[in-house]
């Protein structure tokens, strides 16, 4: 069946003062469903129409050439917008444990390195995009990506991402985007990026 807008788990007001109620209801309402809208639009009729977005994206290669880049736009906003609001929540914050925070601490030396590289990537990020933290050949790594490409096109599994897109923080932070970084991580539900790190490895 064509992509949806998948509904948000908590109101919008749920992560103030961290990102205000405007920005996330303009942020999923509006902007997500445009990248839902334009990539079912672009998709209707071919043989993808009612493939997964996992598939779309792992397979841009076979998708005709002249609807591949609106695609890889849309079908990549749906599909990072979707993870994004999975990962972030009203209780969120601290550090991970477990399995993934043995993980951090063993890849990066400690929690506040690893994010002092996924804020640093963001913040280099040049224009719009995201920074990640994802599962590569079964060990974690840190990387960008422009627009809306999501490594899940380069076979690898985001299992953190975080929109640096003006859209995503600019009526609370302007143009701070090491600020608006810094206070993501308040947000960030560990269980959820824990359950995608599992799934992962």
């Amino acid at each position: 069946m064509p992509f949806e807008l998948p509904p948000l788990t908590y109101a919008f007001n749920a992560l103030e003062p961290h990102i205000d109620a405007t920005t996330m209801e303009i942020h999923h309402d509006r902007h997500h469903k445009a990248y839902v809208d334009n990539a079912n639009a672009a998709l209707a009729g071919t043989d993808w129409e009612n493939s997964s977005v996992e598939d779309v994206l792992t397979s841009l290669d076979q998708i005709p050439e002249g609807i591949r880049m609106a695609v890889r736009n849309n079908a990549g906003g749906h599909y990072n917008h979707s993870l994004f609001w999975e990962i972030m929540g009203p209780d969120g914050g601290g550090a991970p444990t477990g399995a993934l925070g043995d993980a951090i601490n063993a890849t990066f030396g400690s929690f506040d390195d690893l994010k002092a590289q996924v804020n640093d990537a963001g913040v280099k990020r040049f224009g719009s995009g995201w920074t990640w933290l994802v599962v590569s050949g079964g060990a974690l790594e840190v990387m960008s990506t422009p627009n809306q490409d999501t490594p899940l096109t380069d076979g690898k599994a985001p299992i953190l991402g975080i929109d640096v897109w003006e859209h995503a923080y600019y009526l609370e932070y302007q143009n701070k985007r090491p600020v608006y970084l810094e206070a993501w991580w308040n947000v960030v539900n560990w269980d959820a990026v824990a359950a995608r790190y599992d799934a992962a490895t």
